[in-house]
């Protein structure tokens, strides 16, 4: 996409209207309720990387089970995902945040108190079904109750949200592994406050100002967008929203469409590639490889390091986002994966010695992370964003993104069998050969989208050729 037009500070791009403080104060805090779902999102996924060690002692798992608790919260995740739209389309956005902030508050508890492993993956799978939920549903709140003028820097706050909540659970769990075998119950029992807060903030804020049209409740929309934009721009903002629903007829059959196919092949694709890459087992198992294979360390340094990983994964993600507007989407996701299949490569021979040095193995996750956080990770979902015509993207982006939670699935409980079967430096080759099969996609199949328009990029699909 172009970059935006340049107004003068704090002007509206439609109207030039210098934005009033007020409304971009109210703006920004309604934003920023949505986006501790995102931090609570970063949380637990984060939190089972240090929990794992001690859990795994506590209930004495072995690999397939250790893999059924990791991934337990990432099957609720692609359920979570696949209801959020329907339920959202038919409840509200707010309204389905607040059940999500309910599942995240009931699955802390659930996860810190567990008798048993059935137990524990329960909760887990509960905390799943809110993240799924918060994926889809946050983002897409802060981008319709946002004012035109900020919504890109508001949007972001979510992503900031996630890597924050990320870096909290290394802490928190560093922290908290000094009281004992235990402790792993506090690491879970930490995201309760959070996810009673996150609730009571949702009782608070509007609902979207777009579904409230689209259900007929276009006073109500008015009165919220008022609030967020002022009264002209409101009038404007409910004028557009009509046409943009208006526009959005795109059906799953013309997806399916041989020109839409091939997109919706390479969003697929893509996803499933942004996964099997193998960065969730740093993220996942961090912790295990250190004190298990690495050897040497206490349970509290090994969780220690996963907080630098933090560090590099929170000052990486602020990087990328500075970056993905100025570089090519292309540039960065080929970048990226050839990074992450040098430092997998060396990670694999950093395991064939006896005993891995702890020297080579932490700065080769540093830079598979640092890697992920600038390219890959956020690049992606900007690729799956900007590919697809306006009236079929919502469609197209739940399919990619279902998939790309079952590709998470199928790494996070396969990784510690794999390593067993084919030895840990197996493992490490094989998503270091992945890596390269995903430059590869990328520089043969993905076409560029920076500096093109939406209409440009349908067009291109309809010509049915690489530009």
């Amino acid at each position: 996409m172009p970059s935006p037009p340049v107004f003068r500070a704090g002007a509206d791009p439609v109207s030039g209207e210098a934005a009033v403080p007020g409304h971009t104060l109210y703006a920004y805090m309604v934003s920023l309720v949505a986006a501790a779902s995102g931090l609570l999102f970063g949380f637990d996924i984060a939190v089972i990387n240090g929990a794992i060690l001690l859990l795994r002692q506590q209930f004495a798992l072995t690999e397939f089970q250790t893999e059924v608790a990791a991934s337990s919260l990432l099957i609720g995740c692609v359920f979570g995902a696949s209801l959020a739209g329907i339920s959202s389309d038919r409840f509200g956005r707010r309204g389905i945040l607040i059940v999500s902030a309910i599942l995240f508050a009931l699955s802390s508890a659930g996860a810190a108190l567990p008798r048993d492993l059935a137990e524990f993956t329960a909760a887990r799978f509960a905390g799943g079904l809110a993240i799924g939920v918060a994926s889809v549903l946050a983002p897409l709140y802060i981008a319709e109750v946002s004012p035109a003028r900020i919504r890109g820097r508001l949007v972001s706050l979510n992503q900031m949200a996630i890597v924050t909540g990320i870096l909290l659970a290394y802490l928190v769990n560093w922290l908290l592994s000094y009281h004992g075998p235990e402790s792993w119950r506090w690491m879970f029992a930490a995201a309760i406050l959070p996810s009673v807060a996150f609730f009571a903030g949702l009782l608070f804020v509007p609902e979207s100002p777009r579904w409230l049209v689209e259900n007929g409740a276009e006073d109500k929309a008015l009165r919220v967008l008022t609030r967020v934009s002022g009264e002209a721009q409101a009038r404007r903002e409910i004028e557009e929203i009509k046409t943009a629903i208006a526009g959005e007829s795109g059906s799953l059959r013309e997806l399916l469409q041989p020109r839409l196919r091939r997109a919706l092949l390479i969003a697929v694709t893509l996803a499933v590639l942004q996964q099997i890459t193998g960065i969730n087992t740093v993220l996942f198992y961090g912790s295990i490889i250190f004190k298990e294979r690495v050897g040497g360390h206490t349970e509290t340094a090994a969780i220690g390091a996963n907080v630098i990983i933090g560090l590099v994964n929170f000052v990486a993600t602020i990087v990328a986002l500075w970056l993905i507007d100025r570089a090519g989407r292309r540039r960065l996701l080929m970048c990226s994966a050839g990074v992450m299949a040098v430092a997998q490569l060396l990670l694999g021979i950093a395991f064939l010695l006896k005993p891995p040095p702890a020297a080579m193995v932490l700065p080769a996750m540093l830079f598979c992370v640092a890697a992920f956080a600038v390219g890959l990770g956020p690049g992606v979902w900007v690729v799956l964003a900007e590919i697809f015509p306006t009236r079929i993207r919502g469609r197209a982006m739940s399919i990619a993104t279902i998939s790309l939670w079952m590709a998470c699935v199928a790494l996070t409980m396969t990784f510690l069998s794999l390593a067993q079967a084919i030895s840990i430096s197996g493992a490490f080759w094989l998503y270091s050969g992945l890596c390269v099969v995903t430059f590869l996609f990328v520089l043969f199949v993905t076409p560029e989208t920076k500096g093109k328009t939406l209409e440009e990029i349908e067009e291109f699909w309809y010509r049915d050729r690489r530009g």
